[in-house]
């Protein structure tokens, strides 16, 4: 199984791809190909193709959440590619969403996706490919990450305050355990941690995201007590993650400099018996 980060953030050092604030990986499992996030332009087609990646091969689509930074490359990518793809979201993903004045949901409604897509939206988990496994709704277990909520969100005519029920992540199971890879982490990073744990029953041997933390706070202090205690040892936090929170979680766990072009090869778990 090979991840590979096609948008994000930061850029390495002489490797000339493109950087904007958004997130984009695509995931290789066997005959599934999974774009997981589409940015906020069609950057990640730019890097893709500058990688020699052919994005024609994608299979399926995966959302994080609805925000713009993670969906505002789909109109690019379904007008240049028109393979049959299966697209997997939370039905919140494709509301109206909106934070200082400014639209920030998604570009397409769900009623205005092409028709080579294969709907696939719900709350519940989902897999993908034989080793991906789609969340669905994360439940919100820990008071240290409730209030993360991010402007307002439209359901039936009506603007409410939207706490990302739709924010999501992606679950494979490798050979030592479980991998996250999230979006933002708007449900929260234990949360998301917690779940998948329960979930799957097996331990979790890493993390690769957007954490959306930015203060090194008492909730944050919260937060590495919980990790820690869950066993997520090996970070890649990426994307909406300040440079304070990566300092201080180098302190405590194995933290990994994340930039466009990361490629990580994962031994996927092998059937048992």
């Amino acid at each position: 199984m090979r991840l590979t980060l096609l948008c994000d953030n930061f850029t390495y050092i002489d490797r000339y791809y493109l950087g904007e604030p958004a997130f984009s990986c695509l995931i290789e499992d066997g005959a599934r190909t999974i774009l997981f996030d589409a940015g906020y332009s069609d950057v990640f087609m730019e890097n893709a193709r500058r990688m020699d990646i052919d994005l024609s091969r994608v299979t399926d689509v995966a959302l994080s959440h609805g925000h713009n930074d993670h969906t505002g490359g789909l109109p690019a990518f379904f007008a240049a590619f028109s393979q049959p793809v299966r697209l997997y979201a939370h039905p919140h993903a494709f509301l109206p969403k909106r934070d200082g004045g400014l639209s920030v949901g998604s570009p397409l409604r769900i009623d205005a996706l092409p028709p080579q897509v294969e709907k696939h939206i719900g709350k519940a988990p989902q897999w993908i490919s034989e080793h991906v496994c789609f969340l669905g709704e994360i439940p919100r277990r820990y008071e240290f990450e409730s209030q993360r909520s991010v402007g307002e969100t439209r359901s039936g005519g009506v603007w409410t305050p939207d706490a990302l029920a739709d924010d999501t992540a992606l679950a494979l199971t490798v050979e030592d355990g479980t991998f996250l890879v999230a979006g933002c982490a708007h449900s929260g990073v234990c949360n998301i941690a917690a779940y998948t744990k329960a979930l799957l029953g097996a331990p979790l041997s890493g993390y690769l995201g957007g954490m959306h933390l930015f203060e090194a706070d008492d909730a944050f202090l919260a937060v590495m007590d919980e990790l820690q205690r869950l066993g997520l040892a090996a970070l890649y936090p990426c994307h909406c993650t300040s440079l304070a929170v990566k300092a201080a979680l180098c302190a405590r766990f194995k933290v990994r400099e994340v930039g466009v072009s990361l490629q990580l090869t994962l031994q996927a778990r092998t059937p048992q018996g």
